[in-house]
């Protein structure tokens, strides 16, 4: 509050209701009339003798009042939003607001409160909600003005002034009108098929630029493969057709070429993430001389209906000719050529259950199998005694893709009960790795299989065994193709509930995404993902002693090394704060994983210039006025009267409102009532001496 001072000012406080003090005058006029009509002698002091009774009657005091001033209050608006981040608008906002402070301090009737925008993360910045909530606790006449610092970029913005007419001043931590290159993307899938292409659709448009160029450079960067460069319309959609080649996510970078002068990269660049996946499973299935298990394979691939299945199953040997008709056998014959070279690079999985050489595939066929996995395919074998007997698939031309061959003479198949366990390699390998009712250190709660085939000296990656350490599941990388050799045939007993049945459609499910190189399913792999701001970092290796750390590069370039935390056998991670946009990227032990982080708020970056155009109407209807701080800082700070100019070149006002509390009055009549009398008699006395000459 200010000092307090008192005013003396002349009221009125009639004596009579004001209508018929008015009518004591129209009287009074309507008696004197003819008197002064003719110019009688004393009607003059008559007259002044009914003016004195009228003043009597209206009460005319002298008021003292004693007034205490009240200060005004300037809202100081300070934006914090993600866009002010952008180069020096920081400091160079604290350097006024510490300016703006200082000076508001010279003036004791000006009281400065301050107000920090923040960083919202979904609707921009919205400045004047926040000037709202702290302008409801000001009285709207103390109220002297608002003054903002932000790079005007407000989203929010009132078609007019609704803060009572004090003056809005905006001052901006930029040079002047700034440009920046925007590239947005329209349109673009979270999935695709993989061996199908997807289409983005993305724009660019240079923002603030008078005659922006037609087109421009435009990088598209996929997982750290080489860069393709495209040459993409400016201010026109524009359609990007990309191949997904794989199962997983794929991060897709787009950077558009910089714009001279522009005030920021930030907005130059998009991140998507493209989900490939399978459109259908197609499995070629295999099956031997009939056996209880048969069924159990069909049942459990036709239960999906991501997988198309073609099943055929081998009920007789050629040599086992029992001379029934033609006419009384199969409808349609084997198509041996169609499936094992015409369409054999079709299928995603081929199952050869219990399956042995007896003519029915020639040995060409067979190698083609063997090529299919070497360019790529997955083989699973169900192998049983027959993988031991004279028609056996180890003395074929896949005998070279297989990860063990079966053992000589007579013990090669063995019988027995025996419960599957899992190997110290299969306690880290995903494929078998924390499987349903496998306690490391205890016995399986699994039903008992009866019989395996014993192999010799072998390659590949032994996931289970038998008690004695005899191989049971082994899983071997032949080529650019994946193998599965699982040598007992008993596991159709799981699913039958023997003795408490077993993981089997979980285990089977598993091996055959593995073989066909689900990423979930990689045994060696390191993966990374952006979850709540924070970048998630997962390890998976079969080493006995995974790496200890992992190297972060983010979009910026910046490397650091973080730790690694064994969560599981087989399995270490990590997570770090992911705040920068654009593409991560995360290395240990020659493995790369890469992660998109998207922009925080999208209205908030989607233009980051420094801009006075859409502050511009509503700071002229306040009487305001738009200061760029660099390079000369904050305009100084005046106080202005209600009726004058609220800023000028190098200075800004804050109204003087002169607003105040009455702490006392003081009222003296000017006409006490028997002075009054007394004139009116004395009047009325010399009207009458004159008349009466």
């Amino acid at each position: 509050m200010s000092a307090a001072n008192t005013i003396a000012a002349l009221r009125f406080a009639p004596l009579v209701p004001l209508w018929l003090l008015g009518l004591l005058a129209l009287a009074a006029l309507i008696v004197l009339a003819p008197a002064l009509w003719r110019r009688a002698r004393g009607v003059w002091w008559r007259l002044a003798a009914f003016l004195v009774l009228l003043l009597w009657l209206a009460g005319p005091r002298l008021v003292q009042e004693t007034r205490q001033g009240l200060s005004d209050i300037g809202l100081l608006v300070i934006d914090h939003s993600a866009s002010m981040a952008i180069g020096e608008r920081a400091a160079l906002a604290d350097a006024a607001r510490a300016r703006l402070v200082e000076d508001a301090a010279k003036f004791p009737d000006l009281e400065l409160r301050s107000v920090i925008v923040p960083d919202t993360g979904h609707d921009g910045t919205q400045l004047f909600a926040a000037a709202r909530r702290a302008l409801a606790d000001i009285p709207e006449s103390r109220r002297a003005g608002i003054i903002a610092i932000t790079d005007g970029e407000v989203h929010d913005i009132p078609a007019k002034p609704d803060w009572g007419g004090a003056p809005l001043q905006v001052l901006i931590p930029a040079k002047g009108e700034e440009t920046d290159r925007s590239l947005r993307v329209l349109e673009a899938p979270g999935y695709g098929i993989v061996g199908r292409s997807v289409t983005l659709r993305v724009e660019i448009d240079d923002l603030g630029v008078a005659r922006p160029a037609r087109e421009t450079a435009l990088t598209l960067r996929r997982d750290g493969e080489p860069p393709r460069v495209l040459q993409a319309p400016i201010g026109h959609p524009y359609d990007i057709e990309i191949p997904i080649t794989r199962a997983g996510p794929s991060v897709i970078d787009l950077q558009a070429a910089p714009l001279p002068g522009a005030v920021t990269a930030l907005n130059a660049r998009a991140v998507v993430t493209i989900n490939g996946v399978r459109d259908r499973l197609r499995v070629l299935l295999v099956s031997g001389e009939p056996h209880p298990g048969e069924r159990t394979w069909r049942r459990l691939l036709k239960a999906d209906p991501a997988v198309d299945l073609v099943h055929f199953t081998i009920l007789r040997p050629p040599e086992k000719d029992d001379l029934t008709p033609l006419n009384e056998l199969a409808l349609i014959a084997f198509p041996v050529r169609e499936l094992f070279q015409v369409k054999i690079n079709q299928f995603d999985l081929i199952i050869l259950d219990r399956f042995q050489s007896r003519g029915i595939l020639p040995m060409i066929y067979l190698q083609n199998i063997a090529d299919y996995v070497r360019r790529g395919g997955a083989l699973l074998m169900s192998v049983g005694p027959e993988f031991a007997g004279p028609g056996s698939l180890s003395a074929t031309p896949l005998a070279d893709i297989l990860p063990a061959e079966p053992a000589e003479g007579e013990d090669a198949v063995v019988n027995g009960a025996f419960r599957p366990q899992v190997t110290a390699l299969g306690e880290r390998h995903p494929v078998t790795a924390a499987l349903p009712g496998w306690h490391e250190g205890a016995a399986p709660a699994w039903g008992s299989w009866y019989r395996h085939i014993a192999v010799g000296e072998g390659h590949g990656q032994v996931v289970m065994q038998t008690p004695d350490g005899q191989p049971l599941l082994l899983l071997d990388h032949v080529g650019k193709g994946r193998v599965a050799l699982l040598l007992s045939d008993q596991i159709w007993l799981w699913s039958r509930g023997h003795q408490g049945g077993g993981p089997q459609a979980e285990l089977l499910r598993r091996v055959a995404h593995w073989l066909m190189k689900e990423p979930e399913l990689e045994e060696n792999a390191l993966s990374a993902r952006i979850e709540d701001g924070r970048l998630s970092i997962e390890s998976r290796s079969l080493a006995a002693h995974p790496p200890g750390a992992v190297t972060v590069t983010d979009p910026e370039g910046r490397k650091s090394t973080v730790a690694l935390s064994e969560t599981a056998p087989g399995r270490a991670t990590a997570t770090l704060p992911a705040s920068v946009p654009g593409v991560w990227r995360a290395d240990a032990d020659g493995r790369t994983a890469f992660a998109a982080a998207a922009g925080g708020d999208p209205l908030e970056m989607a233009d980051l210039r420094a801009t006075a155009t859409k502050l511009a109407p509503l700071v002229a209807a306040s009487g305001g006025s738009i200061h760029w701080l660099d390079p000369d800082g904050a305009p100084a700070l005046r106080r202005t009267e209600p009726d004058a100019r609220g800023a000028g070149a190098h200075w800004i006002g804050l109204r003087r409102n002169h607003d105040h509390i009455v702490t006392g009055i003081a009222a003296l009549p000017l006409l006490p009532n028997v002075a009054a009398l007394a004139i009116i008699l004395a009047l009325m006395l010399i009207a009458w001496r004159q008349e009466g000459r």
